[in-house]
């Protein structure tokens, strides 16, 4: 299980859905990271690279409590965004917490590269507790958008033998939800104008 100092790691957030169908397989808690600087052209998720940005700063423990939570009515988390492992740490301490406390899955959606994580230390640890890692650098060129890749030069890096290649291709392309005070929210690969859109009565708001 992470220490306390793990749990205590600061973890910038551009947002949380606490239930969605439409990133990885089961309704699953999402996080989206704030902040990456691997800037590939055409990405949807524009909004979600500066690292000051827009997005909130939680603390990792207070973020795990609340995925687990839910623990009986979701599949698992999934972390994207932004750059998850950019924030390493945070990331290896969320991870270890669910996979301590839990059998929920844990999916990974990431711009590096299976070499370019395995390479470094931090990176490597803050996958150990993924059941699939979605890795590579988003191609406007291949873009595919279904199966939680964005496009077709994305390789699922699978860990744990707990997802298969159909059980990612049955994963819904978009989803939109309405909240009570009339909060639209789309996400999935085929979400308008990013993985996460946020619109006031059809305004445009943050993905």
């Amino acid at each position: 299980m992470a220490g306390v100092s793990g749990l205590a790691t600061p973890w910038r957030l551009h947002a949380v859905l606490p239930r969605s169908a439409a990133n990885g397989p089961g309704v699953r808690y999402v996080v989206w990271s704030q902040g990456c600087a691997l800037n590939c052209p055409g990405c949807f998720n524009p909004e979600t690279h500066s690292a000051p940005g827009p997005g909130l700063v939680r603390g990792v423990g207070e973020v795990a409590d609340e995925a687990l939570a839910d623990a009986a009515h979701i599949e698992g988390v999934t972390l994207t965004g932004g750059e998850p492992l950019e924030q390493p740490a945070a990331v290896a301490a969320f991870c270890a917490e669910v996979r301590a406390r839990s059998s929920l899955s844990v999916i990974v959606l990431t711009g590096f590269t299976r070499a370019e994580i395995e390479a470094d230390p931090a990176r490597s640890a803050a996958v150990a507790d993924a059941d699939l890692v979605v890795a590579g650098r988003y191609n406007a060129r291949l873009r595919l958008a279904r199966g939680l890749r964005g496009s077709s030069n994305k390789e699922y890096w699978t860990r744990t033998g707990r997802y298969t290649a159909d059980d990612l291709a049955a994963v819904p392309e978009l989803e939109i939800t309405v909240a009570d005070d009339a909060t639209v929210t789309f996400t999935g690969m085929a979400a308008p104008g990013g993985e996460f859109f946020r619109g006031d009565r059809g305004h445009r708001g943050h993905r």
